[in-house]
């Protein structure tokens, strides 16, 4: 007897999850980013010509870099009556303003389903708040320019089995 197939589904784009480390590397506290109502990842290898004559006219490339960055936007939350900010979307402001360490921020993403892809890393964002009309939301524009790798780890979210 043959075993069924299970039939495939079509992954959707709301499939990540976006987590701030607001610990230390030392002792991590990861902290979900609410609000996110687009994310787009990029991961783009720096290729270079390296082909010579012993090719035969073929073209030789190699990868000599990669870089990578993290497109996102969010919808601000606020805690009216204590007067404050989403205590991650406000990790990603005050680094966008500040130098050094300061301006970097550990982040995570991964698969809010528990599917294996999942990467880490650490960024400088930029900090666009949308503006618009009377009746727009109050959305921010954020990009995290990587800093160093974007490593795949264990998707946290993961069923142990």
């Amino acid at each position: 007897m043959s075993t069924p197939v299970e039939p495939e589904e079509i992954a959707l784009a709301r499939q990540w999850r976006l987590e701030v480390n607001m610990g230390t590397a030392a002792v991590p506290d990861w902290k979900l980013c609410p609000g996110i109502t687009a994310f787009q990842p990029a991961s783009e290898p720096n290729i270079e010509d390296s082909g010579d004559y012993e090719g035969d006219g073929w073209a030789g490339n190699t990868k000599t870099g990669q870089e990578w960055e993290v497109s996102l936007t969010i919808n601000r939350r606020v805690a009216p009556t204590a007067k404050v900010f989403n205590p991650v979307h406000e990790a990603f402001r005050l680094a966008h303003f500040a130098y050094g360490a300061a301006n970097k921020v550990h982040v995570r993403y991964m698969d809010r389903t528990g599917l294996p892809e999942a990467y880490e890393g650490r960024a400088i964002p930029t900090w666009a708040p949308s503006g618009g009309e009377r009746t727009a939301l109050g959305q921010v524009e954020i990009t995290l320019t990587g800093d160093g790798p974007l490593l795949p780890i264990d998707n946290p979210l993961a069923e142990e089995g």
